[in-house]
């Protein structure tokens, strides 16, 4: 039997996803945070991975599934948050468009596990699975009261899963977690009822994080809209590097914060890095975050800001302070061993 008649669609995708296979995996694990700095790796979406130099890992929103893949269903289910957010049924473009760069069931060493809120894109079953195959039973499974229930739902076990209101704080090795209020509208408007006249509890389907570790801060915005109410939160806490969702928001739609509130939000969490994602994942919510340099640029000197903006990769690495003053982040270019040895051309001036 030939090759390719040996090949069928389950070998397929197993030979070829997730498509960065263990790599980011192992580069994690092989990582030594220094002494007076921590170290994120952007797992896509608004998905990070934190270690510290205490050897603490934290996971925070990794989700590892897709959007929409077949054109056959012509509307969104009744009560999507999308449906009841801006009053149209079509079934929304969302492909995912950022690769998966993480093996979720390769993970050797975590220590908790983070969820901002309750939707899909943020709380993966798959990603909870493998957690639970793979790493020990001191591992925590920390979030919102509803993503609580969805971990339970999962088969997680109740006794590893930590409810957080705003106000809470868990410790995990050399991490503080601080769960602050979430300013996500979309997420209240997720439920599977008619929603006019209700009052509804934010503080249970999604909470904003600060995250402090020896060598700093950062702050997790989840899915939250812009609100006043980050000044509050960046009078109350030393934050070093904070992360919003940014994108472009179709005609009808406001789901992710523009270029002009992520520069805000910065501002008014008087952080001194700010990092936008959330951009990549989704087709139609796609935006150039060059769009925010920019408009940092035009600013920067008439406002005096003292924050500036770092334009990430999805599977980049980033430390703090070490990266601090870098502004685009670029993959490691390779061949760093160049004329280590003879070249194998025909001769020397070949190339």
């Amino acid at each position: 039997m030939s090759k390719i008649d040996e090949i069928t669609r389950e070998k397929w995708i197993l030979g070829a996803f997730p498509e960065w296979g263990t790599w980011l995996n192992e580069e994690i694990d092989e990582t030594v945070v220094e002494p007076g700095t921590f170290t994120l790796w952007w797992i896509g979406n608004t998905g990070l991975w934190l270690k510290t130099e205490g050897g603490a890992n934290l996971a925070v929103d990794l989700w590892f599934g897709n959007g929409k893949r077949t054109q056959k269903v012509k509307e969104m289910k009744p009560y999507h948050q999308m449906r009841n957010l801006t009053g149209g049924a079509m079934t929304q473009p969302n492909l995912r468009a950022a690769p998966i760069v993480f093996d979720p069931f390769a993970i050797t060493k975590l220590d908790v596990v983070l969820a901002t809120h309750i939707h899909s894109d943020h709380i993966c079953p798959f990603f909870a699975a493998a957690v639970l195959q793979n790493c020990g039973p001191e591992v925590k499974f920390v979030g919102p009261k509803e993503c609580g229930d969805l971990w339970e739902s999962w088969g997680v076990p109740k006794n590893r899963i930590v409810v957080v209101r705003p106000g809470d704080t868990v410790k995990v090795k050399d991490i503080e977690i601080d769960a602050l209020e979430s300013f996500d509208r979309t997420v209240m408007v997720t439920a599977q009822e008619d929603l006019h006249g209700k009052i509804l509890d934010m503080d249970s389907k999604a909470v904003n994080y600060l995250i402090k570790t020896p060598g700093g801060s950062f702050y997790h915005a989840g899915d939250s809209h812009y609100s006043i109410r980050f000044a509050k939160h960046g009078k109350e806490n030393d934050i070093d590097v904070a992360f919003g969702s940014y994108g472009e928001n179709p005609v009808g739609c406001h789901d992710k914060m523009t270029s002009s509130d992520i520069l805000r939000m910065a501002e008014a969490l008087q952080a001194k890095v700010v990092i936008p994602f959330h951009y990549d994942v989704w087709t139609n919510f796609k935006a150039d975050p060059v769009e925010i340099l920019e408009l940092w640029k035009f600013k920067k000197d008439v406002l005096q800001y003292k924050f500036k903006p770092f334009i990430w990769e999805v599977g980049g690495k980033f430390t703090y302070p070490n990266d601090k003053d870098k502004m685009r982040y670029h993959y490691r270019r390779g061949f760093e061993d160049c004329f280590t040895n003879e070249q194998n051309v025909p001769y020397p001036s070949f190339l």
